[in-house]
């Protein structure tokens, strides 16, 4: 059994109270043990490694409730053209830099498979603890569609791991729900309405009727509970998808009043994913643009989706951190700390929405969030006061010690051997 002080430091533990100065945490193997103050935490008689903070910042590992590692960049040219198993091989990557960047638990929102997961699990690459949806449902005309009017398909092909969405109808939903629960899935994934990068739906569409939904949900929940989280930008699609059950909402782009009632009554989640537009408007003036139908319609949501985030917090509405990195490169996860603080949040909100929230989000609290005795050793160090500038957590270089599950991923700090 293996003992680690980390000493010197000030704690933010993930629960929105205030910082501790002189703070330590005690680890002992892949938990944590307990956490306070060096003359407060008791010394075991067993040998102690000592991790000096060198003055940083101990906070939880960060938490990005939605991701897509599967994929990188904007560019329809690069997807069509990228060999199947190539993917793969750039997940390697990915992960890593997901890693590095702070961020320790994602929930891929499809696209990852059961592999995936246990090549992280078993130590096989390096990455973030993984919660998956493997592949988004969606009906024929569908946000997950990818038809285009040439008749040429343009999606993620499907394989046993990842069988592809498309379902309509009552019987059909309920046998693609079963068959990706099959395949894996944590979560399930579900487009209620159309999308920025699907060429032939608009966001504000609705898509699939409520008795599909509810059957949805009715099927995740046989499956010990599990949940279901909604694409969805328009108020309608957001509506429907928080009747039937479903527990977060990702986007949330045309949210409305009613809207915010009914998440305020049944605890649904929001996930803005505010970077992803940002980014979608950035690769737009880069060599790899996206197709002129989803720079189109970004450009035409971004400030009503800002706007209508800010009004959803302003309501009181539970706010996860999620970025929908995909367009963007991923390891530049915590860019959205900045956004939801531009929205409104302080940036001690932000945090707690990057750990405690997310963790709720994912039905992982009692893991890993927050810094307390008993949870994972999910910590970073970093060497910059997020309190006095969250935007500093976008320089990879400021987070100094990346720990997770009680191992050291990453050690930059300064007096590092």
């Amino acid at each position: 059994m293996a003992y680690t002080l980390i000493r010197n430091g000030t704690l933010i533990d993930g629960t929105g109270a205030p910082p501790v100065a002189h703070a330590a945490v005690l680890l002992h193997d892949n938990r944590i043990h307990a956490v306070g103050t060096p003359d407060t935490i008791p010394v075991p008689d067993d040998p102690i490694t000592e991790l000096d903070a060198a003055g940083g910042y101990i906070l939880p590992g960060f938490i990005d409730a939605h991701v897509h590692l599967t994929t990188e960049g904007a560019s329809v040219e690069k997807l069509v053209s990228t060999p199947f198993s190539l993917h793969f091989y750039q997940m390697v990557g990915r992960l890593r830099r997901t890693i590095e960047a702070g961020v320790t638990s994602v929930r891929d929102a499809a696209g990852a498979d059961l592999g995936v997961k246990q090549a992280v699990e078993t130590g096989l690459v390096v990455g973030p603890r993984l919660q998956i949806a493997i592949t988004m449902l969606s009906p024929t005309g569908g946000h997950g569609d990818g038809w285009l009017p040439s008749g040429i398909e343009l999606r993620l092909a499907p394989y046993p791991g990842r069988p592809h969405g498309r379902c309509n109808g009552v019987e059909e939903v309920r046998a693609k729900v079963r068959e990706v629960l099959r395949a894996g899935a944590d979560v399930v994934k579900v487009a209620t309405t159309g999308g920025v990068y699907s060429a032939t739906t608009q966001p504000t569409h609705t898509k699939f009727a409520p008795e599909e939904l509810a059957v949805i949900a009715q099927e995740a929940a046989f499956c010990d509970g599990t949940k279901v989280m909604a694409h969805a930008h328009g108020a309608e699609g957001i509506k429907n998808a928080v009747r039937a059950g479903f527990h977060s909402i990702e986007h949330g782009t045309y949210i409305d009043d009613e809207a915010f009632e009914l998440m305020l009554a049944r605890g649904t989640f929001l996930v803005p994913t505010l970077a992803v537009h940002l980014a979608s408007l950035e690769a737009a003036e880069s060599a790899e643009k996206p197709a002129e139908w989803a720079i189109r319609k970004g450009r035409e949501i971004i400030d009503i989706h800002r706007e209508n985030i800010a009004r959803a917090y302003r309501a009181g509405v539970r706010i996860a951190m999620g970025t929908d990195t995909a367009i963007a490169r991923h390891g530049t996860n915590l860019r959205e700390l900045g956004l939801m603080c531009d929205i409104g949040m302080t940036p001690m909100e932000a945090i707690v929405a990057t750990t405690k929230s997310a963790a709720e989000c994912l039905g992982w609290e009692d893991s890993v969030g927050t810094l307390e005795a008993g949870k994972l050793a999910d910590l970073v160090i970093t060497k910059t006061d997020p309190l006095a500038d969250i935007r500093s957590l976008e320089q990879v270089e400021n987070i100094a010690v990346v720990i997770k599950d009680g191992q050291i991923i990453k050690d930059r700090r300064d007096n590092a051997a």
